[in-house]
């Protein structure tokens, strides 16, 4: 068995980490270089960088704020947020990203996972799904959570997949900062049906909760962000339990 990757996610809004319950009521988590070296220095596998508001805001990633971080991280650096063409893609690379995170733009505009593809490699583009299950449908929904799509979720995945996403990001919006455990439904049906990489996000409360979603989904990864920011479950104590209970992680 492929070993599970732990994630942190560094959700950035005017150049500093917020945290909120089902993308609303956000809070200040901290300085996002700062946790970023923390991170590395706990064994994180591997690290999200989205700018949540960067869509919304009609502008680009940060980019001079992504240099910071790739500065002092080395393990895979995601980056997301206001990517809307190859160009922009194109900036968070050349700032230091290992791999480019896509949501609303490519949602609009399909081949944009395939251009990123074309020019960086499959294993290079993040599709960020932000799903919600709204009267027996997952649906989609961009621009940080604020609009609904007419796309169903299982759809929409594989689609991206056949133009090129390497991985998935799959956030439960009815699950996010709740703490009450991931969505095992979305997350479980999600990972069955694909070929590639799914990091499971939204509603990591307990290291119980990463144990659950790894022995009853194909996740290959759980993002969290909240609990690790608050120093609510320790990265390395939380690959200690997996490790205890038989889940292969890599420790550092």
């Amino acid at each position: 068995m492929l070993k599970k990757r732990i994630i942190p996610c560094l959700d950035i809004r005017d150049g500093q980490v917020v945290k909120g319950v089902n993308f609303k009521q956000l809070r200040f988590a901290g300085d996002p270089v700062e946790l970023a070296k923390r991170y590395v220095d706990e064994g994180a596998d591997e690290l999200v960088f989205l700018d949540i508001s960067a869509t919304n805001e009609k502008r680009k990633t940060l980019t001079k704020l992504v240099q910071r971080i790739a500065r002092e991280v080395d393990i895979p650096f995601t980056v997301g947020g206001g990517i809307a063409m190859l160009a922009d893609a194109r900036a968070v690379i050349e700032s230091g990203a290992d791999k480019v995170s896509v949501n609303s733009a490519a949602v609009n505009r399909p081949d944009l996972i395939n251009e990123i593809a074309q020019e960086f490699g499959n294993q290079c583009v993040v599709l960020a799904v932000d799903t919600k299950h709204q009267q027996g449908l997952d649906i989609v929904f961009t621009h940080g959570g604020t609009r609904p799509s007419s796309l169903h979720t299982e759809t929409w995945v594989l689609e991206a997949v056949s133009r090129g996403a390497g991985e998935i990001l799959l956030t439960s919006m009815d699950a996010d900062g709740t703490k009450a455990g991931f969505d095992l439904r979305i997350s479980k049906k999600i990972s069955q049906l694909l070929s590639v990489p799914v990091i499971a996000s939204g509603g990591a409360g307990r290291m119980e909760d990463f144990q659950t979603l790894f022995t009853q989904t194909m996740a290959s990864a759980a993002l969290a962000a909240s609990i690790f920011h608050f120093g609510e479950v320790p990265i390395p104590e939380l690959k200690k339990f997996l490790i205890k209970n038989n889940i292969p992680t890599r420790w550092i």
